[in-house]
């Protein structure tokens, strides 16, 4: 691949261009392991790996969640406690500011899946949310405080075409 430079808007100074293959999201949460239990019940999420910390104080009931990384479907993602000392805000948990969005051919089931595990569910399912006018989508949100959202799997562009990189 030909390196490309690009202008990142400091006083025309060029940065070469970034390859970024992969977009890994960590959810950070008050109890990890509740967290990690509710993701498999409810999307059917697998755990690959686990990585606690290795001085958890005697007084606290459960190890230290440095990551617990789960996937759903070809996609990782990363499960993490939220305390003082793990470098992450303490107030980031169910800030809304951030959405997933999973894909699914029954989004029915999935919805009534999730409720069942402990989410709640954000409306009924509905179509036109966003560009597709045709697009159903069903929301809820985690006892964690994020929102997910399930939709049908849209039309994939060329196999090359979604498995390219992105160049920023």
């Amino acid at each position: 691949m030909a390196q490309q430079d690009v202008q990142n808007g400091e006083g025309g100074k060029v940065a070469p261009a970034v390859e970024i293959k992969a977009v890994l999201t960590q959810l950070v949460v008050p109890k990890a392991d509740d967290a990690v239990k509710f993701y498999k019940a409810a999307f059917g999420a697998v755990e690959l790996e686990r990585s606690t910390h290795p001085k958890r104080k005697a007084e606290q009931e459960r190890p230290l969640i440095l990551s617990a990384q789960l996937k759903l479907g070809s996609s990782t993602f990363l499960v993490s406690d939220n305390t003082e000392d793990s470098g992450e805000p303490v107030n980031v948990v169910g800030s809304g500011a951030i959405a997933l969005w999973l894909e699914t051919h029954d989004i029915g089931a999935a919805v009534a899946k999730a409720v069942l595990a402990g989410a709640v569910s954000e409306g009924e399912i509905t179509t036109g949310v966003f560009s597709d006018p045709e697009q159903p989508v069903g929301k809820v949100r985690d006892p964690f405080g994020f929102l997910w959202f399930f939709t049908s799997p849209v039309a994939k562009k060329a196999a090359a075409e979604s498995e390219a990189p992105v160049t920023v």
